[in-house]
Formats: C-alpha cells, sequence, structure tokens
C-alpha cells in the first residue's frame, strides 16, 4: 500500500511540475526575438561635459556626394547604397548596414550613381557640438530628434556606446525592465505599443523614441508584422544595458 501511496505522490509532483513550466514558458518572452549588434564603441569618459543625443535622416541623390566631421555616432542606411570614405579606407553600405562613426574622422559619404541614398545618423556629443554636426550640401538632411535636455544619471568611467537592431514578433507587453544607462530608438519597421507610468502609447514607422536611466516599461507588438527597432544605447562598460527589475528607491506605477 505504501508502494502504491508515493507512486500517486511523485506522479502529482510531476504533474504540478508539468503545469508549472507550462505557466513559466508562457510568461517569459517569445524566443524568436533578433537581436543584431550593428556597431560598437567604447568611450573613455562621459561625465566631462553633458551628453545629448541627435537623430536626421539624410538623403542623396544619386552620384551626390556630402562630407561629414563631428562627435561620435552611426549611420544606418534606410534605402540604396553608400560609399563611406575615411582616411584608413572604404566601406560599401547597403540596406539595413550601418557602421561607426568615429569623432572627429574625415568622411565622405557618396550614394551610387544608379540611384538615391537614405540613411540615418545617430550622434552622442555635446549640446555646442550638435549644431555642427550635420552633412554638408547637396545631402538633404532633416532632424529627427534632439535630447531636450542632457542624458541624466551618467557617472564617470568607461561606458559602451552601441547601435542594435532588434526584431520582436506578435507579442504581449514584455517583462517591465529598464536602461542602465540611456537609448535612443527609431523605429525601422512594424508598428509597437510602449507602456510606462501608467499610460499606453503606439509607436509608429519613422518614430524616434528616448528612454532614461531608471525608466521602468514594457513593450508589445499587437501585429502580425515584425517590430524591428533601432537602438543606440550607452551604458558602463561591463554592465547590463538592461535591467529586469524595478528601479532601486523607486514605487511601482
Amino acid at each position: 500500500m505504501s508502494s502504491i501511496r508515493l507512486s500517486l505522490r511523485l506522479a502529482l509532483i510531476a504533474a504540478l511540475f508539468i503545469t508549472l513550466s507550462v505557466q513559466t514558458s508562457d510568461a517569459q518572452a517569445p524566443t524568436n526575438i533578433v537581436r543584431t549588434v550593428l556597431a560598437v564603441t567604447s568611450l573613455p569618459s562621459v561625465a566631462d561635459a553633458p551628453l545629448f543625443f541627435k537623430l536626421s535622416r539624410v538623403e542623396l541623390s544619386p552620384g551626390q556626394t556630402t562630407t561629414y566631421s563631428g562627435p561620435v555616432g552611426f549611420l544606418y542606411a534606410l534605402s540604396g547604397a553608400l560609399a563611406v570614405q575615411t582616411n584608413v579606407g572604404q566601406q560599401s553600405l547597403q540596406q539595413d548596414d550601418a557602421v561607426l562613426v568615429a569623432a572627429n574622422n574625415n568622411y565622405s559619404l557618396k550614394s551610387s550613381a544608379t540611384e538615391p541614398a537614405s540613411f540615418l545618423h545617430f550622434v552622442l556629443g555635446r549640446s555646442t557640438d550638435l549644431d555642427q554636426a550635420t552633412e554638408h550640401a547637396p545631402a538633404v538632411v532633416r532632424e529627427i530628434y534632439r535630447s531636450p535636455q542632457a542624458i541624466p544619471d551618467l557617472k564617470p568611467g568607461r561606458y559602451e556606446f552601441t547601435l542594435t537592431r532588434v526584431s520582436y514578433p506578435r507579442m504581449t507587453p514584455n517583462v517591465p525592465h529598464y536602461r542602465s544607462g540611456a537609448a535612443l530608438y527609431y523605429v525601422r519597421s512594424g508598428s509597437g505599443i510602449f507602456i510606462a507610468d501608467g499610460k499606453t502609447e503606439p509607436k509608429p514607422p519613422g518614430t524616434a523614441h528616448f528612454e532614461r536611466h531608471g525608466w521602468l516599461h514594457q513593450w508589445a507588438n499587437d501585429s502580425d508584422a515584425p517590430l524591428v527597432l533601432l537602438q543606440a544605447n550607452i551604458s558602463e562598460e561591463g554592465a547590463p544595458a538592461v535591467v529586469m527589475t524595478q528601479p532601486a528607491g523607486s514605487a511601482p506605477k
């Protein structure tokens, strides 16, 4: 009789374990999220002066050339082909390619002879440098976003500056999380839902979006089309860019 009771007890434990496993799996983020690091650099110091983000969209007609020299950033090709020339060589960007723009280097950017080129330019720099941080004529430059205030809560020490592309499938709101540093987003395609401070806000294609340090939030995608986000992220070197917990010293919203 004792062996029968033991078998029943083990069966109940196994059934309970399976149920808990399924519930845990259902609560996890979808496994087909795709994250691709496109470019990265190390910043020796970010505390010497207040830093700001700027994001611009740049258009070049076929065969046109423009130049750039300024703060650190990233170029991301939206359409067409772009030849990026520096004193150390040339790189060709096709659609959805990206490249690091080192601070104060001279860049020559040329579209192909047969089609126009359109690209994004993420910039991280001092407020006084941002007005000069632009491509020259004949490029057509449209500023999409500029930080209204300096990026808060940056500490002394080395930081990583990274451009990442993330593709989300249809999904319910993900786990509440926050940035350990800060990030400037661009909605490349699809339409996202951003949830924070008890509010829900749609994020259509072409939207720029800033996430400051410690801002607890969630993302969701209620469409079958993938939600593709570009993230220019700054975080302390060696620290996770995203923290899945309540920020210290804050109360839940």
